[in-house]
């Protein structure tokens, strides 16, 4: 287990590099890339295109009317946010990887909020990967970062979850830095 203050400082070191980083390139792939035009990487592996998406991950709800997103996607997503902030700081059993599974899901939905406050409701989506016509939908950091985050959570509940966490050893030197007392 780690403490709050430890707790916190991960949420803002993951929180800064994850929506810098999302943000920065969706104001690069605005600046740079035409709209919905699309350009292809490595043989086609990764496909960059412009475009807004007014619905969540691969425009999930994109159809629904406006005041309905409105609630789901703003007024929704930011009680969620506050939930996810208050369960990592109160919370007294967190150890590293839920705490950084959570932080990285709170970093990308902060994120893509950040856009739906900018963008008039949208989120800016650029990156497409894939294999032939094996593909996911367009997305952008923010999504990838909560990916990461539910995956992490997903790892630990079937791995590190049942263990003692008093026996618990650190793996990995990031977490060996937040792990230490302060």
């Amino acid at each position: 287990m780690i403490s709050y203050l430890k707790r916190l400082k991960i949420l803002i070191f993951v929180s800064i590099i994850s929506v810098s980083a999302d943000q920065l390139a969706k104001y690069a792939a605005k600046k740079l890339l035409p709209y919905s035009a699309m350009t292809s990487f490595m043989g086609d592996t990764i496909r960059l295109q412009y475009l807004k998406n007014k619905g969540a991950f691969l425009s999930l709800g994109a159809s629904l009317p406006e005041e309905i997103r409105f609630w789901i996607f703003m007024v929704w997503v930011s009680l969620m946010l506050n939930i996810m902030f208050f369960y990592l700081i109160l919370s007294k059993k967190l150890s590293f990887l839920p705490t950084l599974g959570i932080s990285l899901i709170f970093s990308g939905a902060m994120s893509n909020l950040i856009d739906r406050l900018t963008y008039d409701g949208a989120v800016i989506d650029f990156l497409n990967i894939g294999i032939g016509n094996l593909r996911t939908g367009v997305f952008n950091l923010a999504d990838f970062a909560v990916i990461c985050g539910v995956a992490l959570l997903f790892y630990f509940s079937l791995f590190k979850g049942g263990t003692d966490q008093s026996t618990y050893t650190s793996n990995t030197p990031l977490e060996e830095n937040f792990s230490q007392e302060d």
